[in-house]
């Protein structure tokens, strides 16, 4: 039995960071290989661009249960990038929507095949296991149970019990 394996959920989140950190590391290396100027941190909002024309910061942050703040830094970086644009709401001028500019569409044309490739990758490998097959559906889950419960609640709880 390993290091991580024997503390069990002491080292919890130590292994999602390792196997986040792990499986991000790999993405970026194919976007690399194939010559693919691309970090797999602007995934989310390149996936939800590619999904719809335009979309508010607010929409993105929301969609991804992030802060305005944290989006908007990434659209700050793909902006300086020259792969997105920002425009003020037509019907809310507090609100910016952001759209691909045509490098951006350009680059999310290219990356796409990527995402196919790495679905099909990933569902063949949790194939390859007993219990890896219902790994997203676990991961839910949990994040549904914490939302309700925080795992600091749930300590406070035992602690003062």
């Amino acid at each position: 039995m390993n290091f991580y394996e024997s503390l069990g959920f002491l080292v919890f989140g130590s292994r999602l960071r390792r196997l986040s950190e792990t499986f991000l590391g790999d993405v970026n290396r194919i976007y690399e290989a194939h010559k693919l100027k691309f970090d797999a941190a602007w995934f989310p909002v390149f996936y939800i661009l590619s999904r719809k024309e335009s979309v508010s910061i607010r929409d993105i942050a929301d969609e991804l249960a992030i802060s305005h703040s944290s989006v908007s830094q990434l659209i700050s970086a793909l902006q300086q990038k020259g792969l997105v644009k920002t425009t003020t709401a037509a019907d809310d001028a507090r609100r910016k929507v952001v759209e691909f500019t045509a490098k951006g569409k350009k680059l999310q044309q290219q990356i796409a095949p990527v995402w196919t490739a790495l679905t099909q990758a990933m569902e063949e490998l949790v194939q390859e296991g007993r219990h890896s097959k219902v790994l997203l559906k676990a991961i839910a889950e949990v994040e549904e149970h914490m939302a309700s419960q925080s795992v600091f609640d749930r300590v406070e709880r035992i602690m003062n019990a």
